[in-house]
């Protein structure tokens, strides 16, 4: 019999009462768990990570993915014999520059007498007769035969190169679809994640670069199917971030993709305003967008407006949300702090920045004649004025500081887990006085 135990990020919890049957069958799978867990152990302790051991493994992590030990194992299978061993000698040209001919002067009949005084006659020992008792011209230790013994090494290497890329591609394709379906049961845990960039990393360092890009775009379309079933998984979020990285290398031949990457988080963002992870990976992107832009001081001031403008529009719909005021945050800083964060502000005087900051006051002012209870806007209102003040470099005047003390009662009623912090805040800045005296 369910019964309802209060609720969490909208899902309800519940207590289960099981059932003695539930219990045996519970102990029993425990118990099988344990003995699996034992073997792999067992098999460890000797130095075994053959392909028996391999399998346990993969039976293990199916039950408990979490367990980090048992994908360390895992590696050790794979680098101890299913991934191809590389062996001096076995790249083309590695054979090819071992065996390169050597060049030898065979005096003509028809040269003349200072030719062939000048090439090396050849003794008896270097002739061979023939069935009719001529000198054979060539034999199997001549310069034909070593070119043909160079090109036979030089084919047989290409073709176990190859061999051993193919083995490689498809260990690394098997073990990569083997974590699909334990990411689509536990998406944020973070062994998995961790073990699919380290099979990645096999495949830069084993493939050559235009298969291992195949490998690494494939990737980049599951973090964006990955955050298609949950937008706000900061984990893929950031994993996101490490594949765009790796395209955007040499090493993978790769170019700037921070163009497509900031309109990846415009779509995000119109599907879900809440998004933070989207606003946060925006707020990186900004920098190198207008940079690799090559925006001028004007550009960057028409950026930071549209940027503004963007914000605003999602706090007048969603004013309560964390997320749009952290981003919002960002930008004031922008504005405040020039020398901190420089990119978008780049060329604007200290009244252009003054003006800015008082029509963002305003306009949050404004959000107060809908919402009147929304701690998020008394804490904005609050920190932005005291930026204000500090801009311009002077105390707040009368008219803030009853604002001021105003909107500390509102939070210290909206927030009252944070009550003291509120009070050390009022006495801070001198506004119990004030308060007081009013």
């Amino acid at each position: 019999m369910a019964d309802q135990g209060g609720s969490q990020h909208g899902i309800a919890r519940t207590s289960r009462v099981r059932t003695e049957d539930q219990k045996k069958r519970d102990l029993e799978r425990i118990q099988k768990y344990r003995e699996l867990e034992d073997q792999v152990r067992s098999y460890v302790s000797r130095g075994d990570y053959s392909a028996s051991v391999f399998q346990l493994t993969s039976k293990l992590l199916r039950l408990n993915p979490e367990y980090y030990t048992i994908w360390n194992v895992r590696r050790r299978c794979l680098i101890s014999g299913l991934f191809s061993r590389p062996s001096a000698g076995s790249s083309c040209s590695t054979a090819c520059s071992n065996t390169s001919p050597t060049a030898t002067t065979t005096p003509s009949s028809t040269s003349s007498s200072s030719s062939s005084s000048a090439a090396t006659p050849r003794g008896p020992a270097s002739q061979t007769a023939g069935r009719s008792g001529t000198t054979a011209e060539a034999s199997s230790s001549g310069p034909e035969a070593s070119e043909a013994r160079g090109d036979s090494n030089c084919d047989a290497a290409a073709a176990a190169a190859a061999a051993a890329e193919q083995q490689d591609l498809s260990t690394i394709k098997t073990e990569l679809s083997f974590t699909i379906p334990l990411l689509l049961e536990s998406p944020k845990c973070y062994w998995i994640w961790s073990y699919r960039l380290w099979i990645l990393q096999q495949a830069i360092q084993r493939l050559r670069s235009r298969v291992s890009r195949q490998i690494w775009e494939e990737e980049l379309g599951l973090a964006s199917k990955m955050l298609g079933k949950d937008r706000r998984n900061f984990h893929a979020w950031g994993y996101r971030r490490h594949v765009v990285a790796q395209l955007e290398s040499a090493t993978l031949q790769g170019g700037s993709m921070v163009e497509a990457e900031f309109a990846y988080t415009e779509r995000m963002i119109h599907t879900d305003l809440s998004n933070f992870s989207a606003w946060h990976s925006r707020s990186k992107l900004i920098p190198r967008l207008l940079e690799e832009r090559g925006a001028d001081d004007a550009a960057r001031r028409a950026f930071l407006e549209e940027e503004l403008s963007k914000i605003r529009e999602a706090l007048n719909v969603g004013p309560e949300d964390q997320s749009l005021w952290y981003y919002h945050q960002f930008l004031v800083l922008n504005l405040v702090y020039p020398d901190k964060h420089p990119v978008m502000t780049r060329g604007l005087t200290t009244q252009d920045r003054i003006a800015y900051l008082t029509r963002e006051i305003d306009e949050i002012k404004d959000l107060l004649e809908d919402y009147t209870d929304v701690q998020l806007i008394y804490e904005g209102l609050f920190e932005y004025t005291l930026y204000l003040c500090q801009l311009e470099g002077r105390q707040a005047d009368a008219g803030e500081r009853a604002d001021l003390v105003a909107w500390l009662g509102k939070l210290k009623r909206l927030d009252p887990m944070r009550k003291g912090r509120w009070a050390d805040v009022e006495t801070e800045l001198g506004l119990k006085e004030g308060r007081d005296a009013e």
